[in-house]
């Protein structure tokens, strides 16, 4: 047994559970795992419909760029010094134990979380590449092949962390985080809590996580009330028929989401709805689609504050479910885009309490039928999934040295996703970045500025 808090060594039978960059470009220098600084309960945790609805999402991989800077009190060598990120991240692990644990099988073949304190992988790299290598800042096979530890799902790892040493002086800071534990906004909570202990020591401010997950557990019996699946959207099915993919960024100003908001009903109206329906026409229009063919547009819902009373503040756990809005491919290419955004914004104001419990319901009816191996493929040729990125906070840790240069998912090889999120400067604009099939990628980039730009004409 090693004490808590400690580093222990990765055993040779224990290095498999995860691939390392290769030499030529990335160099692999140490490697452990980190445990949490102080005892943990030792507990299995049960997981919710909700979670195990993602574990087969496997691992969401995020990159994290700092360039070297001259902050005070930064020295020549101490810039993300490895020993300091260590203590923070164990100290953080105390409050968030359960990422220190595995994902196992119960004695019925249900996962759980094996909170066993056994730490998380933390390895440190040297590179001959620079930030300006990467200056583009979109998701690639080779973006997280170099910098992300590739976990492999039988391990039941839930986080792992690489720490990379640019050329250039600047860092990456790679991260491996299993979406059956965890959501965006809770692993977020972590990654500050870490970067807070990194920077202010023990004067740091800690928001504590709550970890019962009783409250998104299925009611006895189960009910699914009969109007939840119009707007609840169990499981996207993934296939092979989109041929290849391609990932590209663009880029809507804040004047253009300006624009849009004022064309489908003014500034109240949500960034995440004028997007998605800027987005979803264009791809229609780009798609070529059978007019009377159906198109769909899915999407998730943080129902955190959507069930009563709301879940506490912390939540740890997935508190996400599948909403989605169908219509018919010429309402969707040749519709005002005001009609195309409210009909986002009226799915979305349906989610409440009710609609939450039905579809976890739903869920535990049919996780008998659920494949946990990691999902594959693309969306449908007709269909598209936003994944809203936005008012996360991507761009706050802040581990001593700086805010991050960008902040953004590694990979993305889905063909129909699309991942919404701020600019790194604050300035209002959008970044979309888009997972889409390389034949349909110009008349999607022609349209998708062409559309924007003609309506900010318009409205004079």
């Amino acid at each position: 047994m090693f004490p808590n808090g400690t580093c222990r060594p990765l055993p040779r039978r224990e290095e498999s559970c995860f691939v390392m960059a290769g030499e030529e470009e990335v160099q692999v220098v140490e490697s452990c795992f980190v445990m949490p600084a102080a005892a943990t309960p030792g507990r299995a945790l049960r997981l919710s419909p909700l979670d195990l609805m993602l574990a087969n999402k496997g691992h969401t991989p995020l990159v994290h760029f700092y360039r070297r800077c001259g902050s005070v009190g930064t020295t020549k060598d101490d810039f993300f010094d490895v020993a300091r990120l260590k203590t923070a991240l164990g100290k953080a692990l105390v409050a968030f134990y359960p990422l220190a644990g595995r994902l196992r099988p119960d004695a019925k073949g249900k996962l759980e979380i094996d909170c066993n304190g056994e730490g998380l992988p933390f390895l440190v790299a040297r590179s001959r590449l620079t930030a300006d290598d990467f200056r583009d800042f979109k998701p690639s096979p080779r973006l997280r092949r170099l910098f992300v530890p590739l976990v492999d799902d039988s391990a039941g790892i839930l986080c792992a962390i690489q720490v990379t040493f640019l050329k250039c002086g600047g860092v990456v800071l790679g991260t491996a985080t299993h979406h059956g534990a965890v959501d965006g906004t809770a692993a977020f909570h972590f990654f500050r809590t870490w970067s807070a202990f990194s920077r202010d020591g023990d004067r740091a401010v800690v928001n504590l996580p709550y970890h019962d997950r009783t409250r998104l557990c299925a009611r006895d019996p189960p009910i699914v009330h009969p109007d939840a699946l119009s707007t609840f959207f169990p499981k996207i099915i993934l296939s092979r028929t989109l041929g290849p993919v391609v990932n590209e960024v663009f880029t809507l100003q804040k004047d253009q989401v300006s624009t849009l908001k004022h064309i489908c009903g003014g500034a109240s109206v949500r960034t995440f709805s004028v997007v998605s329906a800027h987005v979803w026409q264009c791809m229609c229009l780009a798609r070529r689609l059978p007019p009377n063919s159906t198109t769909r547009l899915a999407f998730v819902a943080n129902i955190r504050r959507s069930m009563m009373p709301p879940l506490p503040d912390g939540y740890f756990g997935n508190a996400l479910i599948n909403l989605s809005v169908a219509d018919e491919a010429r309402r969707i290419a040749l519709g005002e885009l005001a009609y195309i955004a409210r009909r986002i914004r009226d799915t979305i104001s349906r989610v409440n309490d009710e609609l939450v419990h039905s579809a976890v319901d739903y869920l535990e009816l049919a996780l008998t039928k659920t494949d946990n191996s990691t999902a594959l493929g693309s969306l449908p040729a007709t269909d598209m999934r936003m994944v809203s990125w936005l008012g996360m906070p991507f761009y706050d840790l802040d581990f001593s040295w700086g805010k991050p240069l960008a902040t953004l998912c590694a990979e993305s090889n889905r063909g129909g996703f699309a991942h919404l999120l701020e600019s790194v400067q604050g300035d209002g604009s959008v970044r979309v970045i888009m997972c889409i099939e390389a034949a349909v990628l110009k008349e999607f980039e022609c349209l998708f500025y062409a559309k924007s730009g003609a309506m900010m004409y318009s409205k004079f």
